[in-house]
């Protein structure tokens, strides 16, 4: 299975690393990194020195046009995903997206379509690494078999920093080219992994501001999300926060589960805190027992983690674990948070649909606040 990385930029380099450590695994033993794309040649060929890939080059569609790539990893500006990904698909590629997978509800629906109308069982999915690792797995499947009872109250923070040179990047900062701010581009890993915990949910009440920096788009959120189960969270998302952390916290009727970390967590992130009578929660944490058969890369969580399902299920012609449904729900919620920031209202699982501003874009009927982000002139109208 030949693999092409599209985007020699930052993140794309946890891409690579984590494909080129695919075949030491079980069954991906022909997984290899063939080729890297990128606008710029000088940065796609030091990319390609830096991680032994034999191929460079600046045009995708000639990549595509060779027949020489089985799955395509898309690592460029967010604006740019459904059309590339769209052209992979339809070449019968398939396609791995870095978050956010596309900017609307509107062109998540549009890669479902594209994935529908592929050629030759082409795939999409998104990386949601968080979900990944070994903690997480562990989380799930004690709530899954009772052992910590019913989950009632969360909370999840996204408290990181970004300094205002961070927003000098042309696209960074519009809801046209990063489609958000931190509640898109940054806080949704860790409610990504809220959501995979506690479910469906139902409702949510939220606020956003532009506090601190020159963007269109927020710089901070917060918000009230009510479950299906009748459980209730928080969540915030902030750039603006020095003492960067991720936390995660979910209190059942049996235990506190606590995970706090930054960019990427292993097992001493997590903590277990047992409710008074039900201190045998505390052993079956400790088993790792049913988790034994997950565990990559010694439990954490990261692109590997998620890769190596991925790729066995792609291998075998299966459905890789996140589907186009998943990654819809995740924008579901985040599409929610700002029509509930910007509207003042409380919104519903299932209200935002076409003909709904904010089913076109997080930014909806408009931010309370002018933009202030400039232009580049080949955007501009004439």
């Amino acid at each position: 299975m030949k693999v092409s990385i599209l985007g020699a930029g930052a993140i794309a380099h946890a891409h690579a690393e984590a494909v080129n450590a695919l075949a030491q695994h079980d069954g991906l033993e022909g997984v290899e990194l063939a080729a890297v794309v990128d606008v710029d040649a000088a940065r796609a060929e030091e990319f390609a020195a830096r991680h032994g890939i034999a191929r460079h080059g600046t045009d995708l569609h000639e990549l595509l046009a060779s027949g020489d790539v089985d799955v395509l990893h898309i690592c460029t500006p967010p604006s740019l995903h459904l059309e590339q990904a769209r052209a992979a698909l339809t070449a019968g590629v398939h396609v791995v997206v870095e978050k956010p997978a596309v900017l609307s509800l509107a062109e998540i629906d549009a890669m479902a379509e594209a994935e529908r109308d592929g050629a030759d069982g082409a795939r999409f999915t998104q990386i949601v690494q968080h979900r990944f690792g070994a903690g997480a797995l562990r989380l799930r499947r004690l709530l899954a078999d009772g052992v910590l009872g019913r989950p009632l109250v969360a909370t999840c923070d996204t408290l990181w920093f970004r300094p205002p040179e961070y927003f000098d990047v042309p696209w960074r900062g519009r809801f046209d080219t990063e489609g958000g701010g931190p509640t898109l581009g940054h806080g949704i890993h860790q409610f990504d992994l809220l959501l995979s915990v506690l479910g469906e949910w139902s409702e949510v009440r939220a606020m956003a501001g532009r506090l601190a920096r020159d963007v269109d788009t927020e710089d901070v959120s917060m918000a009230m999300v009510r479950f299906s189960s009748g459980a209730m969270a928080s969540i915030t998302n902030s750039l603006l926060s020095p003492r960067q952390t991720s936390a995660l916290r979910v209190d059942t009727e049996h235990a506190t589960v606590e995970l706090e970390h930054l960019y990427g967590y292993d097992d001493d992130a997590w903590r277990v805190t047992a409710a008074p009578g039900h201190e045998d929660v505390l052993p079956a944490w400790a088993d790792d027992g049913a988790a034994a058969q997950e565990r990559v890369d010694e439990g954490r969580s990261g692109h590997l983690a998620q890769l190596v399902p991925t790729y066995r299920a792609l291998v075998a012609g299966q459905v890789p674990p996140i589907t186009v449904a998943d990654a819809r729900d995740t924008l579901e919620l985040a599409a929610a948070i700002y029509r509930s920031a910007f509207t003042g209202e409380t919104v519903t699982r299932g209200q935002i649909s076409a003909g709904d501003p904010f089913y076109d874009s997080m930014g909806g009927t408009g931010a309370p606040w002018p933009p202030v982000k400039d232009v580049p002139a080949q955007e501009a109208t004439p």
